[in-house]
């Protein structure tokens, strides 16, 4: 075994832990979650062993079918919380989010300078894979991804979801865990209905240009003096 072959294995088999973990920790069962992203119980079951990997729009639906950051999956930390049972079409879903990930890899690869050839050798596959990978014509294991974006210098993330209810979900998530993060007097603040007003004023503030924040600072000036 090589130790790109290694070292892919070694992150099928902690993907498959936290997948396990995830899974377990809202009390769903293999085929609840094998139905939410589109493949047999069998084939699930492997991803829990790390004999398989899901790529990663397989993810990002588990993801959103337990309803927990998908992030998650990219660490190496257990989670728990409770969840709800969305409603959608994992193979449609799939099927896009294959495409456009093999779309992003070829984009990325040609802004590298790097011909299928070297990028297929330097993650260990073969260059008939990764041209199916870029036409989403094969779905990309998670633990691959990952290599292929450490050559590319992209993070994962740029893979991920940006559109449709998996992305919009993801963004909510988002949001939600950077407004955890704000002083408790500011989450008091947003949280107000009544605030509204001023968060939307501020949101306008934050897209005017320089010049006209410093137009509207001096009329402010004008009026106070």
């Amino acid at each position: 075994m090589t130790d790109i072959s290694r070292s892919l294995n070694l992150k099928a088999k902690k993907l498959g832990v936290l997948i396990k973990d995830a899974r377990l920790s809202k009390g769903r069962s293999i085929p609840d979650c094998a139905a939410a992203t589109g493949v047999l119980p069998e084939v699930f079951e492997a991803f829990e062993y790390g004999d398989e990997s899901p790529s990663l729009p397989q993810v990002e639906l588990l993801a959103y079918y337990l309803n927990i950051p998908v992030d998650h999956f990219l660490g190496d930390t257990s989670y728990s919380g409770d969840g709800k049972v969305p409603s959608y079409n994992p193979q449609t879903i799939v099927k896009l989010r294959q495409k456009m990930i093999g779309v992003l890899i070829r984009q990325a690869r040609l802004e590298s300078g790097l011909s299928i050839d070297d990028l297929a050798g330097k993650v260990g596959i073969s260059s008939e894979t990764l041209d199916n990978y870029e036409f989403g014509d094969e779905a990309v294991p998670l633990p691959l991804l990952e290599s292929i974006s450490r050559e590319l210098n992209r993070p994962v993330r740029e893979f991920q979801d940006q559109q449709g209810p998996v992305g919009a979900w993801m963004r909510r998530q988002k949001a939600v865990q950077n407004m955890m993060e704000m002083p408790d007097d500011l989450i008091s603040f947003v949280s107000k209905p009544i605030n509204q007003p001023y968060i939307e004023l501020a949101k306008r503030l934050s897209e005017m240009s320089v010049e006209k924040l410093r137009a509207v600072a001096e009329g402010l000036l004008e009026i106070t003096l």
